[in-house]
Parts: C-alpha cells; sequence; structure tokens
C-alpha cells in the first residue's frame, strides 16, 4: 500500500497527502521541510556524480516504509516522492508516480509551479486526484498487467496530448507557404544533463521556447503551439545552438 504522496520543489514541500493511520516523518508537519530538503539534497547530490546515476528507491531501516522516486525532467528541482509498505511492487509505484507526474502537469501550468511561492495550499485541489492513484493502486495484480499499460498509454496520449498531436497533424496536412527554410528544423538537445533556463535566457517567452523543445516538434510546430513568431523561436534556439545545449536537425 502507498502510505504518501510527497512532491518536493527546490528543496520544499509544494504538496503531501498522507493515506496511513501509521504516523510516520512524510505525516508530521514539524519535520516535512527538513525531509524535503534532505531527500532534494540526496537527489542533487547524486546528480553532481554521473557514474553514481539517479536515486530511484530507498529503504527505512527503522520501518517497513520504502520509497520511490521520481525526477521530472520537464522542470528543474521538482520531484515526486511516495513511500509504501511490502504489499506494494516498485514497478507498480514506479509506474503511478509517473501518472502523478503527467497528471500534476496536465492539471497546472509550468509557470504556476515555477512561480511558486511556498504557499502550501496553493496545489491542495490535487489532494483528490492522489486519492485516486492510491486507490488504483490497490487493485493491481500481476493479471492484464499489458493490456493496462496500452490502455493507460492510449488514456494519456488522448488527454494531455490531444491539442499537441492535433496541431501537429494539421501542419502537416496544411503546412503554410512561403515559410523560411528554418522553421521545418527540428531542435533536439545535445545533453542529457538538466538545465535551467533561467540562467542562460531572459524573458519568460524564451523559457516556454525551452520547454517546447522535445526533439520532435519542429520550429513551426513550437511556434504554432505558443502562437508567437517563427523568427523568435529560431532566435532562441540558435543562442541555445551557440551554448552548446541544442542542435538543430
Amino acid at each position: 500500500m502507498i502510505h504518501d504522496f510527497l512532491i518536493i520543489k527546490d528543496g520544499l514541500p509544494l504538496l503531501s497527502k498522507n493515506f496511513s493511520v501509521v504516523k510516520n516523518i512524510f505525516s508530521e508537519t514539524n519535520t516535512l521541510i527538513m525531509v524535503s530538503g534532505f531527500f532534494s539534497a540526496l537527489n542533487s547530490f547524486s546528480d553532481s556524480f554521473e557514474d553514481l546515476g539517479t536515486i530511484s528507491e530507498l529503504k527505512l531501516s527503522n520501518n517497513d516504509l520504502k520509497l520511490s522516486f521520481l525526477k521530472d525532467s520537464s522542470i528543474p528541482n521538482l520531484i515526486y516522492i511516495a513511500t509504501y509498505d511490502e504489499s506494494s511492487k516498485p514497478v507498480n509505484v514506479l509506474r503511478i508516480l509517473r501518472k502523478v507526474s503527467r497528471t500534476f502537469l496536465q492539471k497546472f501550468s509550468v509557470e504556476d509551479i515555477l512561480n511558486w511561492k511556498g504557499n502550501v495550499n496553493a496545489f491542495r485541489s490535487f489532494d483528490d486526484v492522489l486519492t485516486i492513484f492510491v486507490e488504483e493502486e490497490l487493485k493491481e495484480s500481476d493479471s492484464g498487467f499489458k493490456e493496462r499499460v496500452v490502455a493507460l498509454f492510449k488514456c494519456v496520449e488522448e488527454k494531455i496530448n490531444e491539442e499537441t498531436d492535433l496541431i501537429a497533424l494539421k501542419s502537416k496536412l496544411d503546412p503554410p507557404p512561403n515559410l523560411p527554410n528554418y522553421c521545418n528544423q527540428v531542435p533536439r538537445f545535445t545533453t542529457l544533463k538538466k538545465i535551467n533556463p533561467k540562467y542562460y535566457l531572459t524573458g519568460e517567452t524564451s523559457h516556454k521556447i525551452f520547454y517546447q523543445i522535445d526533439g520532435k516538434k519542429s520550429i513551426r510546430q513550437i511556434t504554432e503551439s505558443l502562437n508567437l513568431k517563427h523568427e523568435q523561436v529560431y532566435n532562441v534556439c540558435k543562442n541555445l545552438v551557440k551554448f552548446g545545449f541544442v542542435n538543430l536537425m
């Protein structure tokens, strides 16, 4: 069973939810800030050494709880944590965390998360979603796992990427005329290392363009999704190329 969910941003508890009658360090308000800072620092430490890899699971020696970690690849310093006991399988808990991450980014905008000022009630409406995921995890079993994964994939594709897919499809079927050649170029990151765009790019628009780069969308598609000018997107991509973070394919 999953006992707790904890979402950490910049070392602070952005959202926490306890589902167990047994009190622990994640359910105690007084220790939650220290716990959040500790696990954030632990993940940052592991990221500093490529040979160590990313922390994905921990075991607490004084109780039966295990911890599963998931770092968000699209927002810097955003970490999802779930605590669970022996009745849950690690692979199922990690799968639930991925669903939590995708749904959280669907429900709240990147700007809301990046501009969070520490208000613990800012994302409290997500509690009901976490409850649904815990109930779902309790019903998980080995039978039908493959079918559920396929169904989940289709659901996520339909609900989260529907708008992006429609825009991309429309662009392919009806490409605008007389566009510069660079509009068909696709920006791709040249490194797996997490980059904070605030250190290299100025302005909110530049940051939005940065988070649209996924190695699949062309400059034209990014432009249309953000309702910008093609030259704006191209200039931001050129700056990232100069820094060595991006290639234009």
